[in-house]
């Protein structure tokens, strides 16, 4: 059922004030099939609830409307309809950007937290549930030489009518262990660590954008090696637009590089990787917050809310680096920024 809303049907005619002239207009639901049989009130041009649009719609079985015409501005106005809900909700179109915590070092570098985006409509009312994600903790003297860092915790946003977005924490940094050496899969891959025991092989870093999506989120660790005790050098881990880099005869790998995006107004660079790291040279960390490799001592943390791995360490004393916390944006119509890192 479609009523239209005609301004002189309200008229009262005793008087020339038009901004005083309306009086109440009531619907009842008297035969009860609201529910089955919504009731759509044709604003023909008019605001309702200060709203050109979209036209209002009762669908409980057994309701009642009264409703009055307040002006122009604010149009028609419920006095009563249950509970006089508001009945015009807006939509709104929003970019999200989404990363998630990035990984800690072990001996390899720590992979950056997934980086998503998207643009979906969000509506007035509605409710949305956000979580941002922690980055991996680093890992203490000792703890690296039988452990991989810690992986990085998923950033997601998720609601009615949104399609939800979820990014993958950063894959850990492989250990100076013959078992763990493999960076661990995530968002970006962990950079690769080396065999305990010096035997030569190229190893493999972890694999990024895992679980896969589209656009990917993320890119592979780079690998290390062990030269029969000779000289060692780990992979840094993926970043959120390149790979980590390998290890070389004269380096550990670098971190992958972030992303930047202007969403905030300005452009920043984001989910960079960690830094490798060896005995014959350290990595750098990825442009996007990824921390710095150390050969010895306190490896480079990834910056907080930008998702970045943390670096490798390769000798004790010395800790590896923490991954950054991820990060959530968004910006709606009208430039409304919010950061929901608290």
């Amino acid at each position: 059922m479609v009523i239209g809303l005609i301004q002189h049907l309200m008229l009262v005619l005793y008087t020339s004030s038009i901004s005083k002239c309306w009086r109440p207009n009531y619907f009842t639901d008297y035969l009860r099939t609201w529910g089955t049989n919504a009731v759509t009130i044709n604003q023909n041009s008019l605001n309702f609830q200060g709203n050109s649009s979209p036209n209002p719609v009762y669908d409980t079985t057994g309701e009642s409307i009264d409703i009055v015409y307040s002006g122009a501005t604010q149009g028609w106005i419920p006095n009563t309809d249950g509970a006089v809900a508001l009945e015009t909700l807006q939509t709104y179109s929003a970019d999200f950007l989404v990363i998630a915590g990035g990984a800690s070092g072990s001996h390899g570098g720590g992979g950056a937290g997934g980086y998503r985006t998207s643009t979906q409509n969000l509506t007035q009312g509605a409710t949305y549930t956000i979580t941002v994600g922690d980055g991996g903790a680093g890992l203490t003297s000792g703890q690296f030489r039988s452990q991989r860092g810690n992986n990085g915790s998923n950033s997601s946003i998720s609601g009615t009518g949104l399609t939800t977005i979820t990014s993958t924490g950063g894959g850990a940094g492989g250990a100076r262990n013959d078992s763990l050496a493999t960076g661990n899969n995530g968002g970006s891959g962990g950079g690769a660590g080396t065999a305990a025991n010096g035997s030569a092989g190229v190893i493999s870093g972890g694999s990024g954008n895992t679980p896969s999506t589209s656009p990917s989120q993320g890119n592979n660790g780079g690998t290390g090696k062990h030269e029969g005790g000779v000289s060692a050098a780990t992979g840094g881990g993926g970043g959120a637009s390149a790979v980590g880099g390998n290890f070389s005869v004269s380096d550990a790998g670098d971190g992958g590089a972030g992303t930047a995006s202007s969403i905030t107004g300005s452009s920043v660079t984001r989910a960079g990787g960690g830094g490798g790291a060896g005995n014959i040279g350290d990595g750098t960390g990825g442009s996007g917050g990824g921390g710095n490799g150390s050969s010895a001592g306190t490896a480079g943390a990834g910056t907080a809310n930008t998702g970045g791995g943390g670096g490798g360490t390769y000798t004790e004393p010395g800790t590896t680096g923490a991954g950054g916390k991820g990060l959530l944006f968004k910006c709606a119509r009208r430039k409304l920024f919010r950061n929901y890192n608290r």
